[in-house]
């Protein structure tokens, strides 16, 4: 039973307060998550809300077509306009721990984000990570960085940062 670790990083050609802005409202995790996880919130969260210590979201999502699952997180850290951090409450993963980071950098900000996440099940969990649940989650970042690039622009030569280790 494995812990793995999902770092990326991209550089969008906006200011720190847009990207913040963007990062920072529940509303549009819809936008940058592939459609065809069906992603939508389901939690009480009112449109144009912004994300504060100890908020609770839930969700609906569809990893595989036949299998929708609920994913309740808390976000337990904030420190605007650096980072934050999502946690799993109840959902696919044993342990899920999600940190974003963004830094101002010459023409735009650095995005970082680092998951430490568990699967469940133990020896079956393992096996199912090499193959289907990593390649899920680099495919779930593709599209995020994709749709991050669609909606603010790209940043010139660069191409997604994306390492997965276990330890």
């Amino acid at each position: 039973m494995s812990l793995h670790i999902l770092k990326t990083s991209q550089k969008l050609p906006i200011d720190i307060k847009t990207a913040w802005e963007f990062l920072s409202s529940p509303e549009n995790l819809e936008r940058i998550t592939p459609p065809t996880m069906s992603f939508k919130i389901t939690s009480g969260h009112e449109k144009g809300d912004k994300m504060y210590e100890g908020m609770i979201i839930s969700y609906m999502v569809r990893p595989f077509p036949v299998l929708p699952l609920q994913w309740v997180t808390e976000i337990t850290h904030i420190n605007e306009p650096a980072f934050f951090v999502d946690e799993q409450r109840f959902g696919p993963y044993s342990f899920w721990h999600h940190k974003h980071f963004l830094q101002e950098i010459e023409g735009g900000v650095l995005m970082e984000d680092t998951v430490h996440y568990k699967i469940p099940l133990g020896f079956m969990g393992d096996i199912a990570h090499l193959i289907l649940i990593k390649n899920q989650l680099k495919t779930i970042f593709e599209f995020r960085h994709e749709a991050l690039e669609k909606i603010f622009g790209k940043w010139p030569g660069q191409k997604l940062s994306l390492s997965l280790q276990s330890v």
